[in-house]
């Protein structure tokens, strides 16, 4: 009954474990802290996101928006792709040229008219044309056409011969087929009275 009092009495005293001697309560190591992980960097609200071609993001132009309206964007990248284009848009110009002074008749318009009229179209669209392939969209287009392009594992001179010899070779037997298949057939009429000599 003495050791019942003196251990109670121990405890009232204040000789109780202390709370380091517990064990931690779950999810916690030792009573500390969990350590703190870094917050992913955030945009200033004064900086607008990198955009690109769509909505959605992409690739950011890096095309000059300053200079003059003769300024070339990308100077020197998709070389040929944008040779191609001119031609094409060069030789499209030179037939509706050709037509609009053909038809100056059509327009009440004489030989002069239709020399104004003729340059004052050609100039009108090369303006275009050179306006609507320096967008930056269309030089980003232009460029990665002729990547592209590069990647194409051209067909070789052999392998081109081949391919044409076969083609060649089975058109002439298809011709002589359906030659033989006529001349059958014309007999087979003929003999049963549907086609008369």
């Amino acid at each position: 009954m003495g050791t019942l009092m003196q251990d109670t009495n121990d405890n009232d005293a204040g000789n109780s474990p202390n709370a380091g001697d517990l064990p931690a309560p779950p999810g916690k190591s030792g009573g500390k802290n969990p350590p703190k992980y870094p917050s992913p960097a955030r945009r200033p609200p004064n900086m607008p996101a990198p955009t690109g071609g769509s909505s959605g993001g992409g690739p950011v132009s890096t095309s000059p928006s300053g200079g003059s309206f003769f300024t070339i964007r990308k100077k020197g990248q998709g070389y040929w792709t944008r040779m191609g284009t001119v031609g094409g848009a060069a030789l499209i110009g030179a037939l509706t040229v050709d037509f609009i002074y053909n038809e100056r008749g059509t327009f009440n318009l004489g030989d002069f008219g239709g020399i104004v009229a003729s340059t004052v179209f050609f100039i009108a669209y090369a303006v275009g044309i050179f306006y609507f392939m320096n967008q930056p969209v269309s030089v980003d287009f232009l460029i990665a056409t002729d990547s592209e392009m590069k990647k194409v594992n051209w067909t070789s001179r052999a392998e081109l011969m081949g391919s044409t010899k076969v083609v060649i070779l089975f058109m002439f037997v298809i011709a002589i087929f359906l030659f033989l298949a006529d001349l059958f057939f014309a007999w087979f009429f003929r003999a049963i009275g549907v086609l008369k000599y």
